[in-house]
């Protein structure tokens, strides 16, 4: 067996339905990291989602890419919203990851509207990527996001700018809200008919740690036990043509690919009411 893979978007590249999110990097030692590729490889994941914010992460991935050359899809971000700064973080990226280009760079967080207007306008960081497009620095181009809003957020972005990927969440939780699930519909139809790759995040999150100790270093509390894994990634899977994005922590990540690979068709919403109720979960964002 092996996680399924797909079209991502427009880019031409076949990416693993599963992609590494390696904020899970972030604070780890180069040998729990090594420890990590050997876990993606056994699953077949062959793409790596990290940012230059994700502390350590782009370290980390270095040795992988000169390791094994040409086996991921490689795509990070930036939190800068100007052109100039942008640009050099960019660069710091390129040098911290030891490569002469990304496949993907992504508008990190495109959330807050007076950031969106600076990010997007001349002078914003989107004339940097188009620029570094035009260089070969990077391939493409996304926008990733957190938060209630950002479904609609994103719909305006590609509204401004053609896009070849989002990110955003999507699990059974925040799907029940109607404002979110109203936006997710409109911006998934849009991403279908402009062939736009659409990524998930927080499959498997549970609720908001709320001063209980944290355990993992997801910044919110996932699932642990790997039946309601199953259910949690199995829902995000069972809808055709997204991508789920693996958690912040290289402790679950074996639980989520496991499930991944094992993936045959959705569970009935009743089953995930069910085990959320039982476990007592809370939507991240209202």
């Amino acid at each position: 067996m092996a996680i399924p893979s797909l079209d991502f978007g427009r880019t031409g590249h076949e990416s693993s339905r599963t992609i590494f999110g390696a904020a899970a990097l972030s604070q780890v030692s180069q040998d729990v990291a090594d420890r990590t590729l050997e876990v993606l490889i056994r699953f077949g994941v062959n793409h790596i989602d990290t940012a230059a914010s994700y502390g350590d992460a782009e370290l980390r991935i270095r040795p992988w890419l000169k390791r094994e050359p040409g086996r991921f899809f490689l795509a990070t971000k930036t939190d800068e919203r100007t052109k100039a700064k942008a640009r050099e973080e960019l660069h710091r990226s390129l040098d911290r990851l030891g490569v002469d280009h990304v496949d993907l760079w992504q508008l990190h967080n495109l959330a807050d509207p007076i950031e969106w207007d600076t990010a997007l306008s001349p002078g914003g960081v989107i004339e940097a990527a188009v620029e570094a497009r035009a260089e070969g620095l990077v391939r493409f181009i996304g926008v990733t996001g957190h938060g209630a809003q950002i479904a609609a957020n994103h719909r305006r972005s590609l509204e401004r700018f053609d896009f070849d990927s989002v990110l955003l969440p999507y699990n059974f939780v925040t799907m029940q809200l109607p404002y979110y699930a109203e936006n997710f519909e409109a911006l998934a139809r849009t991403c279908a008919e402009r062939n736009v790759a659409v990524q998930t995040i927080k499959s498997i999150a549970l609720r908001p740690w709320l001063g209980r100790e944290r355990t993992r270093s997801t910044w919110y509390e996932p699932l642990e036990a790997q039946a309601d894994i199953d259910l949690a990634v199995w829902w995000v899977l069972g809808r055709p043509g997204v991508f789920l994005n693996t958690a912040g922590d290289v402790g679950v990540l074996p639980r989520v690919l496991d499930a991944a690979e094992r993936f045959e068709k959705r569970p009935a919403d009743a089953e995930l009411t069910q085990m959320l109720e039982r476990s007592k979960a809370e939507p991240l964002f209202v």
